[in-house]
């Protein structure tokens, strides 16, 4: 699928690169897929096979190295996530622990030779690493490194909060008691500062707010001509219970029970473990017939922005409070204004652009509510189009972000 933390990382990288820095983005665990120019590195650290093998194959980890190397390669890694191998956080748990113990524990090979690339070869001024389950690396990085380094977080609750005890806890303990050695933590809102300082235990004063951004080029904001056409709704993120598309269809459900001419199409990646939740949702949404339409995932940037632009509006009503919301900024970027639950990174989204609606969380009603006085006022959603378009440029370019992050890393 295509990531949107590597995609962050990888605009992050290259606007870094425009103003003149010079930049490593180094992939862990698996090679990196986006849909812009990828300008992340050949080498994978912390190799998901090998990682996986150190973990949960007894013995696996005394295996001299060099006989295991070549299942680090980005071709094989490449071929084997081809197989479905799961991302599912509750069977990741003994994995996600024994990375977190670092040198004590089963990765110590692989921590080793993360610090040591990082620390002895490539030696930086600064390193980010891109999320907080990657702290178990931070001392021996340490005893290699002299300059400072930050932790981006971008989501990093999620993944925990869907581990399984006692691995849940484990990670908790083990990420709080080790995450004061960074020297500082990035964040993309004051929502998630104030949050994750609680959640994780740390100062407030060592979290530093900067925008997030997009790669703008190709969005021309126009918003779509739909006279004589289905009122189109539009949703583009993971097909999961946490994006809650469950809650977007039923919303769809109530305002057809009114209305005929409204529809719903979807799209992003839909992984093996939710895969018998959309089977039920299609099942409960049958009664929608081809107004509930599934789209798959777009192959590449071109087909993201043909989905945006085929929308009147974009809902993705999170069950869970999204850190990011890069799907709100693509759409508003396209010239769709939005409707959001009231919770997460959202309103501050929304105070900064006044390119949509807020909602109540979780409330089919309300959403419904709030998407039929759009689909009945044309000339709002156009001028929350227009402020959506002006804004993203203003607020949320990729220049922008770069600027801020590298005060930050620098300052």
């Amino acid at each position: 699928m295509f990531c949107g933390a590597c995609m962050h990382d990888n605009t992050l990288a290259r606007a870094l690169m425009d103003l003149g820095v010079e930049v490593s983005l180094i992939p862990t665990y698996t090679p990196i897929r986006v849909d812009e120019r990828n300008v992340s590195s050949q080498r994978v650290l912390l190799g998901g096979i090998n990682m996986y093998l150190d973990a949960l194959l007894p013995g696996w980890n005394r295996i001299p190295r060099p006989l295991v190397n070549w299942l680090d390669s980005p071709g094989i890694l490449k071929l084997a996530s081809q197989f479905g191998i799961s991302s599912d956080a509750e069977k990741l748990g003994k994995l996600a622990v024994a990375l977190l113990q670092g040198a004590a524990g089963p990765e110590h090979h692989e921590v080793a030779e993360f610090a040591r690339v990082l620390g002895r070869e490539l030696q930086p001024d600064v390193i980010c690493y891109s999320n907080a389950l990657l702290v178990g690396t931070l001392q021996p990085l340490k005893q290699q490194f002299a300059g400072k380094v930050f932790c981006l977080l971008q989501g990093d609750d999620v993944f925990l909060e869907d581990l399984v005890d006692p691995y849940r806890e484990q990670s908790l303990h083990l990420i709080r008691t080790q995450a004061l050695q960074f020297d500082g933590f990035l964040v993309h809102s004051q929502y998630y500062r104030d949050f994750m300082s609680e959640y994780l235990q740390l100062p407030i004063d060592k979290f530093h707010v900067v925008p997030l951004g997009i790669d703008l080029d190709g969005y021309d904001g126009q918003p779509r001509e739909s006279a004589g056409q289905p009122f189109t709704v539009g949703y583009f993120a993971r097909i999961c219970p946490e994006k809650g598309l469950q809650v977007l269809v039923e919303a769809l459900r109530i305002l057809r029970r009114q209305r005929q001419d409204i529809v719903l199409k979807t799209a992003g990646y839909l992984g093996t473990r939710d895969q018998p939740f959309f089977e039920t949702l299609q099942r409960i949404a049958a009664d929608l017939g081809d107004a509930f339409q599934y789209c798959g995932s777009p192959p590449d940037h071109a087909g993201k922005v043909a989905f945006l632009k085929s929308l009147d509006l974009l809902s993705v009503p999170t069950v869970y409070r999204e850190p990011k919301g890069l799907y709100v900024l693509e759409a508003m970027a396209n010239g769709v204004p939005v409707v959001q639950p009231r919770h997460g990174a959202f309103p501050e989204m929304i105070a900064a652009t006044d390119g949509g609606r807020l909602v109540n969380p979780e409330d089919p009603a309300d959403l419904a509510r709030v998407i039929g006085e759009l689909a009945d006022d044309h000339d709002q959603r156009r001028e929350l189009a227009g402020n959506a378009h002006a804004a993203v440029r203003r607020v949320y370019g990729m220049r922008t972000m770069a600027e801020a992050t590298l005060a930050a890393l620098t300052q």
